[in-house]
């Protein structure tokens, strides 16, 4: 892909990212893993996957969940966007990845029904943590990893010079 490829700003993750969506997407992640646990929706795990790979790989752009929640829900809502570094909040998703990726083994490769509702249910609260108090578990992580040196220090200036570019 060349330097202009128009699938160069497809794979861009947002920086900022709106505090306000993430908080309603993490609310509808939290009911979804729910879903799947009380009433054994496997395939809401695996939808959950697909969702925390495209927001990883390109935002918002091709999420279902993050298109429903910035064109329909957080307008209804109307309060005010709150920039807040995109770093952060991708590296949550990925963990996100991380736990669906393995809760959809669990159900579907190793047939361990319950491992998998025990995961997605440590999702479902990570996920609940954030949509209703604004704690983002994965970012708190992000933040740590940056303090001992872990996190590339470009990507310490991205999330320093964030306001910058809003």
């Amino acid at each position: 892909m060349g330097y202009n490829s128009p699938m160069r700003g497809f794979f861009n993750y947002p920086n900022p990212v709106n505090e306000v969506a993430a908080r309603v997407i993490a609310g509808l992640t939290a009911i979804l893993a729910a879903a799947a646990i009380l009433f054994d929706l496997r395939w809401f795990a695996a939808f959950l996957l697909y969702e925390f790979v495209v927001r990883v790989a390109a935002g918002p752009t091709v999420s279902l969940t993050a298109q429903l929640a910035t064109r329909v829900l957080v307008p209804m809502i109307g309060a005010p966007a709150r920039p807040v570094p995109g770093p952060p909040k991708r590296f949550a998703q990925a963990l996100g990845v991380l736990f669906t990726g393995t809760a959809c083994f669990l159900w579907f490769g190793a047939a361990q029904a319950t491992a998998a509702k025990v995961v997605l249910g440590m999702l479902g609260a990570c996920a609940l943590l954030e949509a209703a108090l604004g704690f983002c578990v994965g970012c708190a992580i992000f933040m740590q990893l940056m303090r001992i040196g872990l996190i590339p220090e470009s990507t310490c200036e991205a999330c320093a010079n964030w306001k910058a570019r809003a």
